[in-house]
This record gives structure tokens, C-alpha cells and sequence, in this order.
């Protein structure tokens, strides 16, 4: 009979554990100076939006999915209602782009120390991009997302989120 290890932060974030924490402690710092109300869900690690969502006690429309593209030749970074898929076609007629891509796993974890699912919904000062924001999160009262580790998850109100967030909001999100 064989189980399937469970794994902690350290081994899933590798070197970049403590930095890891660091972002989740960030996070919790910015919104503590802010006066912002959230609460923090300690969850086993989630993968997908939909073991977020379970894990959080929150519909998968409510969570915030937070994608590192390239965009021509620069990285930014789209947060959209986690039940839906950007829109490519939207993304590249915002910027006036021929292409754009995901960041993969090495590029993500060299721009941030974050792994793929952890990625929280924030740009400058906690991580390093420009952010845009799809017009499906401002459709929820609250927001929840993984903050910077894939067992910690912050929820919060949206109303909140995007007076800290210092987002471009636009619709570039369509159906599954």
C-alpha cells in the first residue's frame, strides 16, 4: 500500500520558503497599516481554485486568481474572479500587443519566490508589477486569495482591496 506524502510550505516553496512567509507577512503588514479588516484561513495546501475555494469555505467566484503574464515585452500581473479565464484578445487590445504569455514556473519564482497558486492579488509594494484588475472581482463583496503561500489564504472585502491595491481596472476576463 502506498500514501502520498504530505507536503509542508518548505518542501512545496523550496529555497524560497522564508521569503514566501515574508509575502504572506507583508500582506497582512500593508493592510494592518491601511486599517484594513480581513481575515487569514490556515488551510492543507491547495492547487487548484477550486480546492481554494473549499478550503477557504468560499464560492470559487469570490477568490482572486492572480496571473503573471508577459505582455510584449513586459511582465504584469491580472487578477480576475477565479471561476472565469482571461481574455488574451482583451489583454493584447488594452496594451496594444501582438503577444502575450504566462510566466512559467522558473520566471514566477525568480520575479517574486512564489510557486504557481500562490501568487497573491498585489502589486507594488508587495510584488514588483504594474496590476490590472478584471471587472468580474469588482461583481463580489469579498475577495479571497492565496497570500503568498498555498496554505495561507487572506479573505477580505473587495470595496477594501481596491482602495489598497492601486489596480487599473478593465474587463479582460471571459467564461471557462
Amino acid at each position: 500500500m502506498t500514501t502520498e506524502p504530505v507536503l509542508s510550505d518548505s518542501v512545496l516553496l523550496g529555497r524560497n520558503s522564508t521569503l514566501t512567509k515574508s509575502v504572506f507577512d507583508s500582506i497582512k503588514n500593508f493592510l494592518d497599516e491601511n486599517q484594513i479588516a480581513y481575515r487569514t484561513v490556515h488551510h492543507e495546501p491547495t492547487f487548484t481554485s477550486e480546492e481554494s475555494a473549499r478550503a477557504r469555505g468560499e464560492e470559487v467566484k469570490i477568490g482572486g486568481k492572480a496571473i503573471v503574464m508577459k505582455v510584449g515585452e513586459v511582465f504584469r500581473l491580472f487578477v480576475l474572479s477565479a471561476a472565469l479565464k482571461i481574455d488574451s484578445d482583451a489583454v493584447k487590445s488594452q496594451f496594444q500587443s501582438k503577444s502575450t504569455r504566462f510566466a512559467n514556473a522558473e520566471e514566477l519564482l525568480d520575479f517574486t519566490g512564489l510557486v504557481p497558486g500562490s501568487v497573491p492579488p498585489f502589486g507594488h509594494p508587495i510584488l514588483p508589477f504594474e496590476l490590472f484588475v478584471d471587472k468580474s472581482i469588482l461583481r463580489n463583496e469579498k475577495i479571497a486569495f492565496n497570500a503568498g503561500s498555498l496554505t495561507d489564504s487572506i479573505v477580505m472585502r473587495t470595496s477594501d482591496y481596491l482602495k489598497v491595491a492601486d489596480a487599473t481596472v478593465f474587463e479582460f476576463s471571459k467564461s471557462v
